[in-house]
């Protein structure tokens, strides 16, 4: 087994410093080369020089320029857009699709339950180009196994065999896809596979993948697999051999353009979406996540500049948030909630106090909030309160009704 990893660290080596100027410094333990730079273009795109949307903000830091058609840096703990480019161009996600597919598997399968490929999973996709770890019919996984080889190896035809399992088939499992997607707030998504290969009816945006990735990052079992480097299937019922499984996402520790605090991410490239990365990154305690979109042989320079962008020009700081609050004359309602002023509600606030990011220095007196009540998908209605610095949002509070009319009489 260390000798495999040896000789695989070796390859890999040599093909970077053979195929590339980037200088070596040091190799891990398995041979894998760190490197203190990340490529750049020779020639620009015609969207280097076009100015981050987040740039027109007065008092916000001026944003890198990247190689990117459109590009979210998105802080994942107060949702807070730090930077956008192109945040609602719609765009192909190519495999970073498999985010969505991850996060649903997580949400509704157990890791350790098995199951056996069917002939339309592991025969499903005819392309022998497409990512695989050449599943055969029949062949016993972990559903742990399946995901790791989703998230690493980027596996189109373990996508299938997620879909079928959670929920039944590749078509009722992209309509639940779909839904997910409505739920977390995107607009410009749709999806109509679950691995990313290109359809015309199949797109997002930087904005709207930032949210599902944010989503993803806040499930502790997607955590463990996109974070994960290295991974081992052992030999199944149909195959003799260990499948190994890289990471290819090459900015995390001991990869070609490793970035200090890089803790995963997926990455995706086809012809059509060219290349697509998303990247979850932490400094201290800021949580971000970059999504980068349509970007040609810059995808790992334009993740860096923004990461840089976002550790080095904000903070994340608490609000003043009361503990609860009760409607008032001027809160504007929800339609149809059947809610009046004079009802005598009682909000309370969620757990812990809200966060909000801003530049750095900058005096949470600055801000200005606004207030309304939102139906909520989970139960009674809630008071979503704003918090935005020169007309952009930087947080949210989230007040819970704790009183029904029917309790009053």
């Amino acid at each position: 087994m260390k000798k495999f990893k040896q000789l695989l660290g070796m390859i890999l080596c040599s093909t970077l410093i053979a195929g590339s100027s980037i200088p070596v410094y040091a190799t891990d333990e398995y041979g894998m080369p760190y490197v203190t730079a990340t490529p750049i273009p020779e020639q620009h795109t015609e969207y280097y020089m076009q100015p981050a949307d987040t740039d027109s903000i007065e008092g916000w830091p001026q944003g890198p320029q990247i190689e990117a058609e459109s590009a979210v840096l998105m802080d994942m703990v107060s949702g807070t857009i730090l930077y956008s480019k192109n945040a609602d161009k719609v765009e192909y996600p190519a495999s970073i699709t498999k985010i969505m597919t991850g996060l649903l598997g997580c949400e509704s399968l157990n890791p350790s339950d098995k199951f056996a490929m069917s002939e339309t999973a592991a025969h499903g996709i005819t392309d022998a180009q497409s990512s695989s770890i050449y599943a055969d019919t029949g062949e016993e996984f972990t559903i742990e196994q399946a995901l790791m080889a989703v998230m690493l190896q980027s596996a189109n035809e373990m996508t299938l065999a997620i879909a079928e399992q959670t929920s039944g088939s590749v078509k009722k499992f992209v309509e639940q896809m779909n839904l997910k997607a409505r739920q977390l707030g995107c607009t410009n998504t749709h999806f109509n596979n679950p691995n990313g290969l290109p359809d015309e009816r199949h797109y997002t945006t930087a904005n709207d993948m930032a949210k599902i990735a944010r989503a993803a990052w806040n499930n502790r079992t997607f955590r463990k697999f996109v974070t994960t480097g290295y991974y081992e299937i052992p030999p199944t019922n149909k195959f003799a051999e260990t499948r190994y499984l890289l990471n290819h996402h090459k900015m995390m520790e001991g990869q070609a353009y490793a970035y200090n605090g890089v803790l995963g991410g997926k990455t995706g490239y086809t012809e059509a979406a060219g290349n697509t990365l998303v990247t979850f990154a932490k400094n201290d305690n800021t949580y971000l996540v970059s999504v980068v979109l349509k970007s040609i042989n810059g995808a790992y320079a334009d993740t860096a500049a923004l990461l840089n962008y976002g550790f080095d020009n904000f903070q994340r700081i608490k609000a003043h948030t009361p503990s609860a609050l009760a409607p008032t004359a001027g809160l504007p309602f929800g339609k149809g909630l059947g809610l009046w002023t004079e009802t005598p509600y009682v909000f309370k606030r969620g757990s812990g106090r809200a966060s909000v990011t801003l530049p750095t220095g900058t005096d949470t007196k600055s801000l200005n909030t606004s207030s309304q009540i939102i139906k909520n998908p989970a139960g009674l209605p809630l008071i979503m309160t704003t918090y935005s610095y020169n007309g952009h949002p930087v947080g949210t509070a989230r007040y819970y009704q704790q009183l029904q009319p029917s309790d009053l009489f």
